[in-house]
Formats: structure tokens, C-alpha cells, sequence
């Protein structure tokens, strides 16, 4: 039995997901105590709940305190079956990060499988749909599995009732070096609106051109979503390179203007862009716990995150490997297996 101390490191949700996948990967059972002790409403909320019910469904596991609000659980996993399955996660839970939970666990199955998930797909607590389709997905495809993503409906906070569709094709995950991402290919900035004055997003890209002035006047466009999606707002800001696509979002929501919503995301674009690292923050934080089943890799990124740092930790406890950050001349991060 692994005991985890829920509120080390960045104390919130990734530590119960990553716990989830590495249980079911390696067959090792765990313990939580002070569940997402670092948040200001710590303990289970709706969509951790689902996400261990979905490590529940898939791998034949069981789960003491599972509850909203408990604040300890013991899992203990069983096989992972693949197989089609559906998971609601009710209001704007997030889709991406149920999807988080069961992804590497069913890419080693012994079959394909096939997913629907309802619920927040544009939740500014997680990583948006593009986010997933366009940065994460790729890299997972290079090292060998098959994901194919979908979305169906969009769903905002707080109303959510969006829909993706995952097809994921098992495959011996095998290591890749993600140093370099070449050259920028192309840029866009993309205001999504749904049940709101379209106003906001006019406002919204045109404060990200004045944040991006070398971006070109046709990247910068406004997609007005049907209202019944809405309400709800996001920036989306892409830089495709060679090797790699960074997303950057900008999430609406009460009490941030869309001017200051769009610099914000200009800003942390604008940083990225200005390094020569391969992987965003978000991108490195989603990217170690495939590279630690592939067993090695490395990849480069920018300043390491508390979660990057959480995630490592929590790799070493379930699989004893060690992934260290080193700075390089450049600024950047290696990341690699000790």
C-alpha cells in the first residue's frame, strides 16, 4: 500500500488522477490522506469523483471514500479492461481531466476503446478540448498509440452539457526525445462566444493584436458558437511549429474584462514563443506520465511548474523513477529519467 500525502506539492486534483493511472498501471494499491489539502475547498469535488469512478469502470478497482467532499480514499485496482464507455460528469466537470485519468491505463490494454465524456470542455480550471487535441495528443501518437479526439459540443462553465468522443488505439509506448520544435508554421488567435454579446470577443482580439503585432491581420478571428452552447467566452491562441503546437487560453468569466483577459494570454503566448522550449507549462505537467510509461524520453520546457515537480513525485513513489528538471544555457528545462 502507497500512503500519499494529498496536499504535498501542488495539493489539488492531479495527484489523486496521476494515483489513479499509476495504480492501475503498475497494480499497486493507495492511500490519500488530506485529499487536495494545497485548495482553499479542499477534499473531492464532483469531477474527481468521476474521474475514480472511471478508473473504477475501466480497471475492475474498488474505492473507499468515495464521496464528494471525503478528504481520504484507498484505491485498489484490479485489470483494465477496454471496451466503450460513456462517463457524465455533470455541470462543467471537466472532460479533459477524466479523460487524464484513463488515457494511459487503456492505451495499455489489450484492445481498443472507445470513449464519451459529458461535461465541461472548457472548464479555466483544466486544459481546454483544443488543448488536448492539438498539443497533447500529438506527442502520444509519436510515441506510439493511437488517439483519435472529437468534439461534439462545447460546454462552458458553469452550465457545461458539452461532449468529446476519444477512439484510442493500444500501442507499445516507446521513448522520444522532444528537444527541438523547429520553426513556427503558422499562428492564430480565435475568440469563442456562445450566448453572449459578441462584443466581448471583438474586444478580446483586438487587444491580443495589440500583444501580438507581428501576428498577421488574417490569424485574428471572432466564431460565434449557438447560443444554447453558451453562455460562455474563451481566447484561443495557437502557435503550430514543426514538432510541436502550443495553445493558450484565455478563459471569460465574471470580473476580468476581455481586454485584460486577452493581454493576459498575449503575455504568457508572447513568453513562450521567446523561449526555445519544446513544451508549455501545461504540456510538461500532462507529458510525464507517458513518458514515465514509455520508461524514458525527454523533452524540453520552460520553467517547471509545482504540479511538473508534484507529478515527478508521484511517478517515483508508484514506479521508483526518478525525472529530474535540469536548466539549460538557454533558459529552458531538460527534462529526462534520471
Amino acid at each position: 500500500m502507497i500512503d500519499i500525502d494529498g496536499s504535498q506539492g501542488e495539493g489539488g486534483g492531479q495527484i489523486v488522477r496521476n494515483a489513479c493511472a499509476l495504480s492501475l498501471i503498475t497494480g499497486q494499491p493507495f492511500r490519500i490522506t488530506d485529499v487536495r489539502g494545497g485548495r482553499t475547498k479542499p477534499g473531492l469535488m464532483r469531477q474527481h469523483v468521476t474521474a475514480i469512478e472511471a478508473a473504477c469502470r475501466i480497471g475492475a478497482a474498488t474505492c473507499d471514500g468515495l464521496s464528494v467532499g471525503s478528504s481520504a480514499i484507498t484505491f485498489t485496482p484490479g485489470r483494465v479492461t477496454a471496451g466503450d464507455y460513456h462517463f457524465a460528469i455533470g455541470g462543467a466537470g471537466s472532460t479533459g481531466l477524466v479523460l487524464q485519468t484513463v488515457l494511459m491505463p487503456l492505451l495499455l490494454a489489450d484492445g481498443p476503446s472507445r470513449l464519451v465524456l459529458e461535461g465541461g470542455t472548457h472548464n479555466m480550471l483544466a486544459p481546454p478540448f483544443e488543448f488536448i487535441a492539438r498539443t497533447f495528443a500529438p506527442v502520444v501518437r509519436r510515441m506510439g498509440a493511437g488517439i483519435d479526439l472529437r468534439l461534439v459540443r462545447h460546454g462552458f462553465y458553469p452550465r457545461g452539457g458539452g461532449r468529446i468522443e476519444v477512439a484510442l488505439t493500444p500501442g507499445p509506448l516507446t521513448p522520444v526525445d522532444c528537444t527541438t520544435r523547429g520553426e513556427c508554421r503558422s499562428v492564430t488567435a480565435t475568440a469563442l462566444i456562445a450566448g453572449l454579446a459578441t462584443d466581448i470577443a471583438v474586444r478580446e482580439i483586438a487587444a491580443a493584436r495589440t500583444r501580438l503585432p507581428d501576428w498577421p491581420e488574417a490569424a485574428f478571428a471572432v466564431r460565434q458558437l449557438p447560443d444554447e452552447q453558451g453562455p460562455g467566452n474563451i481566447l484561443l491562441l495557437e502557435a503550430a511549429f514543426e514538432e510541436v503546437t502550443e495553445v493558450v487560453a484565455g478563459f471569460g468569466r465574471l470580473g476580468v474584462t476581455a481586454q485584460s483577459l486577452a493581454r493576459s494570454a498575449a503575455q504568457r503566448m508572447a513568453g513562450f514563443i521567446a523561449s526555445d522550449a519544446f513544451a508549455g507549462p501545461y504540456l510538461a505537467d500532462q507529458l510525464l506520465l507517458p513518458f514515465a510509461v514509455a520508461g524514458g524520453g525527454s523533452f524540453t520546457t520552460v520553467k517547471p511548474s509545482l504540479h511538473a515537480r508534484t507529478a515527478a513525485a508521484i511517478i517515483e513513489r508508484f514506479t521508483g523513477q526518478r525525472w529530474v528538471f535540469e536548466r539549460q544555457a538557454s533558459g529552458a528545462h531538460l527534462v529526462r529519467r534520471a
